[in-house]
């Protein structure tokens, strides 16, 4: 099967940096139209790790807005943004959230049957964070 035979249209093809893929390779690309993109240097996990941002991105947010047009999408993505790298809970070190240190381990069990815990609404209530009142 052709890409012609498709009906579809590539304009980009994005591939690491590998040395399988001879200039010749990027040439051909070329006189098809297609624009290659070359992954970040010594990044060999960047496709993956961005797949799974566009995919949550689309699941927890996209899927459920309506987008108006390109200034709202615009809107919409740095908060999403902000919300993935600031409040999101990520399943890591113990669920350390990206750019924030790790938390403190709580010494004493007894308070946390008395949690006053708050929600502030992101996007309309699309986004939530929950945050211990102070």
């Amino acid at each position: 099967m052709d890409l012609d035979d498709a009906d579809s249209s590539v304009r980009f093809l994005i591939r690491d940096r590998d040395g399988k893929f001879p200039a010749l390779f990027d040439a051909i690309l070329a006189d098809a139209g297609i624009q290659v993109v070359l992954s970040g240097v010594r990044i060999p996990r960047m496709n993956a790790i961005m797949e799974r941002w566009i995919h949550n991105c689309r699941r927890e947010l996209l899927d459920r807005t309506l987008i108006w047009n390109q200034q709202h999408l615009l809107h919409v993505l740095r908060e999403y943004e902000r919300f993935y790298n600031t409040h999101r809970p990520h399943q890591g070190i113990a669920n350390a959230r990206p750019l924030q240190p790790l938390p403190q381990p709580a010494p004493d069990q007894a308070p946390l049957t008395h949690l006053d815990i708050r929600r502030r609404q992101r996007l309309g209530g699309i986004l939530n964070e929950y945050h211990h009142a102070a």
